[in-house]
């Protein structure tokens, strides 16, 4: 249960309907098997101790004595065991029928949840056998133990800050307003249900966005067991269907008509840290809910759970397709609006044959092409200095002049060498000075030529650079309008890929994928043998871990121990552990180090789900103390 992890069981055991003693066996190798895999919640089908097909034998008093026979099997199973299990059952209460799921937990029977919405259409006919449940508990007699009986019942789990499950069963989510929603907004953050859902053409479909769009809009882990083979197929196929979600996401889900148990680590901090910053999602009802403390043993759970190293990137082609051509749009269509406002009709942009400019110059001719205006309205400015090499230089002439831009080359080693004379530095000292002037010598004159020309600035710098303070303050930093803004360096480099594979033009495509082959570099120091000396993850760390680092931090509110426990799993052949530590502890100081940067940036459109805008996502204080951060990665 470190860092909020919890593993979670969907089973559907071989049935035989009608026979309680077999299924009882079979659903405690069930349990056995799960608790051998570290898993604290287990959940099985919907009446899965008779099978959910008996019919009118469901009125027979030998089926339901042998069944409540069969639950005392079951939770003699769990004996030992502090793992919350979920077992579906037909139990009578004052001579009606009721569909319970009875929660069990250490030889014990928690609590007894019954079916809220009883379906009678169709191939349903519940209601011939089965009562609505009560969502109000009341104490039910069970062998002379006193059992809450109801929906409104939650189990808040002391090891795991945040872990408070809710039950509802099969139909109940299909219901307009379901019992998990209920659940949910008393304070439930994992929703379990027992379910016995036949196959139908298409069914499978609609059952997965049930699951998917409870767990999203609900912010919560999502649990489902569904019955499978053994049951009856006299009319109808159960296929097992076994899924478990986690706020919208299929984290594991069974295949089809082949029995299959499933395992998946559900983060318990994650959907806390979803909730709190949804304001939206307004907790109310609690005080209607019997809310059972349950007792486990604080453990580590062996994650199985994998997170990608590039969250920022689909893995699936047709996605990452979809994806880079929605953020060019979005992209482009906030420089449009931009243009529109303001009434300009021009375009400045500093290109140096790295992938920002580079970025950023494809944008403003998108942007011009939507509006109209000409390419040639785009003032693409190389300005060559002490670090530029003749790759990057001759890259970026060819960038401009294929996308049909002006091309003005303005060489600044001399008005620097100037600025360095009357400002007393030595030329010779490579030191910030050195390079920061470069940096603000390029921004002033690319504010100059937008003054000339009547156009804006438009910026080139990333997310990703921002975050860490990788900008000269009013250097590159400033611009009129920041296209790049929101998108990470890693994401970058794929919206250029894009480009090339998707632009028709061979000389463009060229060009592209050498800006891609070529060393992520601000050219503000020296070449070596006519070579980029000064590589930007050299001095910084690798972006595609910073990237990593930046999404889990703020999207995903993890602490910088969780997040380094995600990243060596994540990139275990890629990096050592200890250089994941050395980069991890320099993303926490440049962080907190350059708010300062980021809390006065240009406008820019934000892309994706991360963003640092100090007018939307980040309202962090400039001189925020990072202490407690830095701690724990020093203690890591």
């Amino acid at each position: 249960m470190k860092h909020g992890f919890i593993k979670a069981a969907a089973m559907t055991p071989k049935i035989r309907v009608a026979d309680p003693v077999y299924n009882a066996e079979e659903i405690c190798k069930g349990i056995r098997e799960a608790g051998a895999k570290g898993a604290r919640i287990i959940v099985f089908p919907e009446l899965c101790i008779t099978g959910y097909t008996c019919g009118d034998l469901f009125l027979q008093e030998l089926l339901l004595s042998q069944a409540r026979e069969a639950l005392h099997t079951v939770a003699d199973a769990t004996q030992g065991s502090d793992a919350l299990v979920f077992v579906g059952l037909a139990l009578e209460k004052d001579h009606k029928l009721y569909n319970v799921a009875a929660v069990l937990q250490n030889g014990e029977v928690l609590a007894f949840i019954p079916k809220r919405y009883i379906p009678s259409y169709a191939e349903f006919y519940e209601t011939r056998h089965f009562m609505p449940g009560n969502e109000v508990p009341e104490t039910y007699l069970f062998d002379g133990e006193e059992v809450p009986f109801g929906t409104n019942i939650l189990f808040e789990v002391d090891a795991l800050h945040g872990l408070t499950v809710g039950c509802e069963i099969c139909e109940d989510i299909w219901a307009p307003l379901s019992p998990g929603t209920l659940h949910a907004l008393a304070g439930a953050t994992v929703l379990v249900n027992l379910s016995a859902s036949n196959e139908t053409v298409g069914k499978d479909v609609y059952r997965e966005m049930l699951v998917k769009s409870s767990s999203a809009k609900l912010i919560a882990g999502y649990i489902y067991a569904s019955a499978g083979e053994g049951e009856s197929t006299q009319d109808l196929v159960f296929g097992g269907h076994n899924m478990i979600a986690e706020n919208g996401t299929i984290l594991v889900q069974s295949k089809r008509f082949a029995p299959e148990n499933i395992y998946a680590d559900l983060d318990i901090h994650r959907l806390g840290h979803e909730r709190r910053r949804m304001m939206s999602y307004l907790p109310e009802g609690r005080e209607r809910y019997l809310v059972l403390p349950v007792h486990m043993e604080e453990e580590e759970t062996a994650l199985e759970r994998t997170f990608g190293p590039r969250p920022f990137v689909p893995s699936n082609r047709e996605e990452w397709e979809k994806r880079c051509e929605e953020i060019l749009s979005i992209q482009s269509y906030g420089l449009k609006k931009r243009y529109e406002h303001t009434g300009c009709q021009s375009a400045v942009i500093g290109v140096s044959g790295g992938l920002d400019s580079t970025l950023a110059l494809l944008v403003t001719a998108r942007a011009f092409d939507m509006l109209g205006i000409n390419r040639e309205q785009i003032t693409a400015v190389t300005m060559p200095c002490f670090g530029t090499t003749d790759r990057t230089y001759d890259n970026a002439c060819k960038l401009a002049r294929t996308l049909g831009a002006v091309l003005q080359e303005i060489d600044i080693r001399e008005s620097v060498t100037v600025h360095f004379r009357d400002i007393g530095q030595d030329i010779e000292k490579h030191d910030v000075t050195y390079e920061n002037g470069q940096a603000r010598e390029r921004t002033q004159i690319l504010m100059d030529i937008a003054n000339r020309t009547g156009g804006l600035v438009i910026g080139t710098g990333d997310m990703s650079e921002l975050a860490l303070g990788w900008a000269t303050y009013n250097g590159d930093h400033m611009s009129m309008y920041g296209v790049n803004a929101g998108v990470p360096k890693t994401l970058v480099r794929h919206l250029v890929q894009y480009y090339a594979d998707t632009c028709g033009n061979d000389g463009l495509r060229e060009v592209l994928l050498d800006v891609l082959d070529t060393p992520v570099s601000p050219e503000l120091l020296p070449p070596v043998d006519g070579t980029i000396s000064q590589k930007t993850e050299d001095l910084v760390g690798p972006y595609e871990l910073h990237d990593f680092f930046l999404y889990y931090m703020l999207r995903c509110g993890f602490e910088p121990a969780k997040i380094y426990r995600i990243a060596c799993r994540s990139f275990q052949n890629m990096y050592d552990n200890d250089v994941i530590l050395k980069w991890l502890k320099t993303f926490y100081k440049r962080f907190f180090a350059q708010q300062f940067k980021r809390s006065c940036l240009p406008d820019g459109p934000k892309v994706g789900s991360v963003a640092v805008s100090p007018r939307g996502d980040l309202r962090m204080p400039s001189d925020a103390c990072a202490d407690i951060w830095l701690k724990q990665v020093e203690e890591l």
